[in-house]
């Protein structure tokens, strides 16, 4: 069993990744997000807690989210756990440090995924989706065979994130790197940071984390 944390911008593809992992070495993704929706319905006396601090428009404080990671832990592994969305700051990664050894776990590997700033804005400010089928095209790299039209399914209707500009995307890269620089030096201290290639072809990125796993193991 691994445990692990992917860090990397938008757009990097812990995403994509992170379900490679999920299906290929059944691995439990640990999104916030979605254990937060989860709990909000599960009836559960913390689940009881994140419905009344979300109703009163508060943010979810660490003490709920970690209680939350601890069921989560304490339940079935699988192939190990990846964290997404956790830690942001400094007073998470020790509230998980200080969590995991309590339990008698160890975070194996924490791995970025780098990127080249202006190769990802370029990746990311191009690409477009059929809005019939969902099929991924991109300006330079997979334009669609015939203009506007799908080579799937023949749909005209394309479609762009509405955030998917170069403003947009290079406040969310400085908001993201001001967030995890502290958790890579953090990290680096500790010798668990890997860094992978983010920015290779789908199948090279998924090799080279496997080579982290691996060796990790």
């Amino acid at each position: 069993m691994t445990n692990i944390i992917l860090l990397g911008p938008p757009g990097a593809g812990k995403g994509t990744q992170a379900k490679r992992l999920v299906d290929g070495r059944h691995m439990v993704q640990l999104s916030t997000g979605d254990m937060l929706r989860e709990a909000k319905t599960s009836g559960s006396e913390m689940g009881r807690k994140v419905a009344d601090v979300m109703a009163r428009g508060e943010l979810v404080t660490d003490e709920i989210v970690i209680g939350l990671i601890r069921e989560k832990l304490t339940g079935e592994a699988g192939g190990g756990f990846i964290f997404d969305g956790f830690p942001r700051t400094l007073a998470q990664a020790d509230a998980l440090a200080v969590l995991m050894d309590g339990l008698g776990q160890k975070l194996d590997a924490v791995i970025e995924m780098q990127v080249d700033d202006a190769a990802l804005v370029s990746r990311i400010t191009g690409r477009y989706t059929c809005g019939g089928c969902g099929a991924v095209y991109h300006d330079s790299t997979k334009p669609t065979k015939v203009a506007d039209t799908c080579d799937a399914c023949g749909s005209t209707s394309m479609q762009r994130r509405a955030d998917d500009t170069e403003d947009a995307l290079r406040t969310r890269l400085m908001e993201y790197y001001k967030k995890t620089s502290p958790l890579m030096g953090y990290y680096y201290a500790k010798g668990a940071l890997r860094s992978v290639d983010g920015l290779a072809a789908m199948d090279d990125v998924a090799g080279a984390i496997a080579k982290v796993l691996d060796s990790a193991e």
